[in-house]
């Protein structure tokens, strides 16, 4: 039944359903918290979201050199469990300070904060342990339906906080959370295995990775690929800043009460995955395989461009929502799994660590300064419409990045099968 959707080979259908469920389980247990903070964020006003955005990219500084020095260390088996369970005993340690009701306001602010960190974090390492995993071809069939578990989740995690959050209450929501999180890292410890047994890694596929703490900064700017990578993430965020800005100020002005603004939020964010979700189970391993990583990396940008010519001259929650959707649907279900299987092309320790900075200190830096800059020019009298137009540029660069990675890929991939064809006529000659 799963091949009527996937090119899946018989021996890769169990791993692939259980990266599935591993997605599934970490985005469901996020999206029942993401609503929390989003309403948190915007209960504080947006003037006071970019100190949050600061201090999210300060803790990531902080983060990033533990995890690197965590993986030189210890094998993926051991730390990727162990991370996951850091972060359990945290949402425990919520659930308890937020039912005795202390310091709501502080807690809110570090809740904002730990969940921005939580968010960007699981899902890179996630990512990480995906092109580990699987080889580059196998990418190119299955990250689509494999990332499908994580929009699935998305939609899941909403719909479960919209049944029980009156019945059982909105902090007992936590612990459920906690339980998606240990499922998940019982899902590492399973495909490590299978990756052994069946996929045939040896044992080094699986070991510490080495190197330095700083070792992904250094090598993120010593590579054309990685560079690449880095400077795409840091424009979609800085086009994502730009655009939650605007969301957060076209709900504020629509919505006066907690209770309708996370109904808001649960609403455009269930919009987003719904269409994701059929783009990403129907269309993404086609046309990654048919048109090639170029295509589907170029269509984020082009919407997010044209999006935002949209809301410049349309600037009310119903373009927004649209823009939203198709934006969102483009990034997760063709942008996102393309610019993943370009780290099956890179080493371990660049495809752990220098991914980990990409997609976590890189990325809230852009969240950073684009909050300030966007706060900066709303106090210089920029309206909406102006801010969507200063975005347009950005996604111009984003596009012209993307395009420049997709050859990169294709010069990296002409070069590994030059050195490939060498050894198997030596291989073939020696026989």
């Amino acid at each position: 039944m799963l091949k009527r959707f996937v090119d899946v080979r018989d021996e890769e259908v169990g791993a692939v359903l259980g990266s599935f469920v591993y997605f599934f389980t970490l985005m469901c247990g996020y999206a029942i918290l993401r609503p929390i903070r989003n309403e948190m964020g915007t209960a504080g006003s947006v003037k006071g979201l970019p100190w949050l955005f600061t201090a999210t990219f300060v803790v990531m500084l902080l983060a990033v050199p533990a995890f690197s020095a965590l993986v030189a260390r210890w094998p993926r088996r051991v730390v990727l469990p162990r991370i996951y369970r850091f972060f359990i005993v945290s949402l425990v340690a919520f659930f308890v300070v937020l039912k005795l009701g202390v310091a709501k306001e502080n807690v809110a602010r570090v809740f904002y904060i730990w969940l921005s960190v939580y968010n960007l974090f699981v899902v890179s390492i996630f990512w990480s342990f995906m092109a580990d995993v699987f080889a580059s071809e196998q990418g190119k069939r299955l990250f689509g339906f494999i990332a499908a578990g994580g929009t699935t989740g998305m939609l899941v995690g909403p719909f479960l906080v919209g049944r029980l959050a009156e019945p059982v209450g909105p902090v007992n929501l936590i612990l459920v959370s906690a339980v998606m999180l240990e499922v998940s890292a019982q899902c590492v410890r399973w495909l490590s295995r299978w990756a052994r047994d069946v996929q045939h890694q040896p044992p080094s596929a699986e070991g510490p990775v080495g190197g330095g703490v700083l070792a992904g900064l250094k090598l993120m700017v010593s590579s054309p690929l990685l560079l690449g990578l880095g400077l795409q993430v840091l424009l979609y965020a800085a086009t994502s800043t730009f655009l939650y800005f605007q969301e957060v100020q076209l709900v504020s002005a629509l919505s006066k009460d907690s209770a309708s603004r996370t109904a808001m939020f649960g609403d455009i964010d269930f919009y987003v995955q719904l269409l994701t979700l059929a783009l990403q189970t129907l269309v993404t391993g086609r046309v990654i395989s048919r048109l090639g990583l170029g295509a589907a990396l170029a269509v984020a940008p082009v919407l997010t461009g044209l999006g935002f010519l949209g809301l410049a001259a349309v600037p009310v929650l119903g373009v927004l929502v649209v823009f939203k959707a198709l934006r969102g649907a483009s990034h997760y279900a063709l942008e996102r799994p393309s610019r993943e299987i370009l780290f099956t092309t890179v080493d371990r320790e660049a495809r752990y660590k220098s991914k980990s900075f990409i997609d976590t200190v890189v990325y809230r830096g852009s969240d950073t300064v684009s909050a300030w800059l966007q706060g900066g020019l709303t106090a210089l009298g920029l309206s909406m419409t102006g801010l969507s137009l200063a975005a347009v540029p950005l996604a111009g660069l984003w596009l012209a990045v993307s395009l420049y990675l997709s050859r990169e890929q294709r010069r990296l991939s002409t070069q590994a099968e030059g050195v490939l064809a060498p050894v198997a006529a030596d291989d073939v000659a020696a026989r």
